[in-house]
């Protein structure tokens, strides 16, 4: 058997027995690393950024953040117990921390360790507009996107090994192949990847702040807020790992509805804005 046609079946054993299934979507997603090693890495850290940034306490805003995080984190709760997947979050540990820093930016770390700056809080504006970026984030970490992004960077190193395996005894080709080789599948595949998991956490962040009662669509008018604030500096969709704000805002659009109504199979019938 052909050097690629092992490689290959190597790789499709290795995605075979090494997969979870993501519970928003049910599809399979790749799962090299299991989150029983990727949350206490996750864990420790989160714990060594928070003591080495300034965590803003005692303040109208932290409380917001940890109010809201709560509210998300209870919804996603509900949701997942209804959808078959109780237990779920038996080995996530919530914490929610607001980091005096100019970035407008937030992030959720595999284990739902979460952290706002302090940047983001005239974009957000309102309590909704901080679910908005909290629904988003939390669904980042309940769909495993960093698990995921850690698989596919394996298979990505996996492939230059191969590839330069296959092309040993050809050193002008093995060095085209290790020229082209990240560009090619970092702007065909590990790019489009990422934009595809930033599109998966918009649409389960707007059913996780309906369901915690808050209105999708504010989502929509967030990053019109943030188009405005990149004031044009945002680089061409195929060269991000983020969908266009325009992707974005039209996305949401059109998915809030469905949002809404799944929060109302929870009884949720009014939506903060």
């Amino acid at each position: 058997m052909k050097l690629k046609k092992i490689l290959s079946v190597i790789a499709v054993i290795f995605f075979a027995v090494a997969c979870t299934t993501n519970p928003f979507t049910g599809k399979k997603t790749m799962a090299l690393v299991p989150n029983s090693q990727i949350f206490p890495m996750a864990f420790q850290e989160y714990s060594n950024f928070l003591t080495e940034h300034d965590v803003v306490t005692g303040t109208a805003d932290a409380q917001m953040i940890k109010n809201v995080g709560q509210k998300i984190a209870a919804a996603s709760e509900r949701w997942l117990t209804a959808n078959g997947y109780a237990g779920y979050l038996k080995d996530y540990q919530w914490e929610y921390n607001l980091v005096k820093d100019p970035a407008v930016n937030a992030w959720c770390m595999p284990g739902g360790k979460i952290v706002f700056y302090t940047g983001i809080l005239p974009i957000t504006k309102n309590e909704a507009g901080v679910a908005a970026v909290m629904g988003h984030e939390v669904a980042h970490a309940l769909a495993n996107h960093g698990q995921q992004r850690m698989s596919a960077a394996q298979y990505q190193a996996l492939g230059a090994v191969a590839g330069n395996i296959a092309l040993s005894k050809d050193p002008k080709n093995q060095e085209a192949f290790n020229r082209y080789y990240g560009l090619g599948t970092t702007v065909g595949v590990m790019l489009p990847f990422s934009r595809n998991h930033e599109s998966e956490a918009d649409r389960i962040g707007l059913t996780l702040m309906a369901i915690a009662g808050y209105d999708p669509i504010v989502a929509a008018e967030l990053w019109q807020r943030m188009k405005a604030n990149a004031g044009g500096n945002a680089p061409p969709e195929f060269l991000s790992t983020h969908p266009s704000s325009d992707t974005r805002i039209s996305n949401i659009t059109s998915w809030a509805p469905e949002a809404k109504a799944e929060a109302r199979k929870f009884g949720v019938t009014t939506f903060r804005k």
